[in-house]
């Protein structure tokens, strides 16, 4: 497959499956493979693991690599398959870019380094070598609420003209200014894609390839639709998803993700809801609020309790 090609196929909600784990913290394989399953079914167009959702910092590199392969496998060439392989450390990333393509996976998705805090030459240095290390696309992850630093339009677009296989970017970046000026910069024909919620029919507006959302792992059809409708030329339609979905993304992001988001997928039976220290569960009140919300969405019955 072409990049051309990768660009044209890398479109619409790929969904940022979560790691869930069984009570003892130990990786829960067979509810991980439920999860993509019903993904897959509920019309995501393209998975990823071990990105922010996943909790990759908390794991061993040896986990994520056996993370990666399992979705891999799991997944068997039916959507697009990009997991995260970035970390802080510069040869932790080259190592599991290398194991992504090796194992099979379409393309990575590569976040800015976190905690570092490098200047935007070495971000560049840094992203030309994992690019030029592999044959598979690359779309780089810029979350500088996360990262500590903006991985600015400019040094986006030299990366996406020096490397060929950079064919797109995930901007989980509230500066919807700075968005606009990465396709602009780049050209509209780099994928673009939203990572914060609320703007993920806005970036389509202006001419995103999709979104990789946190809240696809609660409600992966609705935020599938969104795209769907849009591509569809039903531009209200696509209107009417995004501000319905509004309460949902609110929710998801009361507490740091992915917290919220296994809390509720614990109340709707599809995992342990158990995430791995530092992190832990939201607040009892949080949770009411999470399960009051997904009552008002059909997600669960009424009789089900917080956890």
């Amino acid at each position: 497959m072409s990049y051309d090609e990768a660009k044209k196929r890398f479109r619409g909600s790929i969904s940022p499956v979560i790691t869930p784990f069984h009570q003892d913290e130990s990786i829960d394989y067979v509810k991980f493979q439920e999860l993509i399953n019903w993904h897959i079914a509920s019309g995501s167009h393209g998975i990823s693991v071990t990105g922010t959702s996943g909790e990759p910092s908390s794991m061993s590199i040896e986990e994520r690599e056996k993370v990666m392969e399992t979705a891999c496998k799991t997944v068997n060439g039916r959507v697009p398959f990009l997991p995260g392989t970035g970390s802080t450390n510069h040869q932790e990333t080259l190592r599991m870019t290398k194991a992504a393509q090796e194992m099979g996976a379409d393309g990575a998705m590569v976040i800015v380094p976190y905690y570092n805090k490098p200047n935007q030459h070495a971000l560049y240095k840094h992203f030309k070598a994992v690019a030029d290390s592999v044959d598979i696309p690359i779309i780089l992850y810029n979350i500088p609420g996360r990262t500590a630093v903006n991985l600015e339009a400019v040094t986006i677009s030299r990366l996406a003209e020096d490397c060929p296989n950079i064919i797109g970017v995930k901007e989980s970046n509230k500066d919807f200014e700075h968005v606009n000026k990465v396709l602009l910069k780049c050209g509209r024909d780099f994928n673009l894609y939203s990572g914060i919620e609320v703007l993920c029919y806005p970036m389509l507006a202006i001419g995103g390839a999709g979104h990789i959302s946190a809240t696809a792992n609660v409600a992966p059809k609705e935020v599938a639709d969104i795209f769907n409708k849009w591509e569809a030329g039903d531009v209200k339609g696509a209107q009417d998803m995004h501000y319905e979905m509004m309460p949902l993304n609110d929710v998801l992001f009361r507490d740091t993700n992915p917290a919220p988001a296994k809390s509720a997928l614990g109340m709707m039976g599809k995992i342990e809801p158990v995430l791995r220290k530092p992190l832990d569960v939201p607040s009892m009140e949080i949770q009411e609020e999470i399960r009051d919300t997904l009552v008002t969405y059909q997600l669960i019955k009424e009789d089900v309790h917080t956890i």
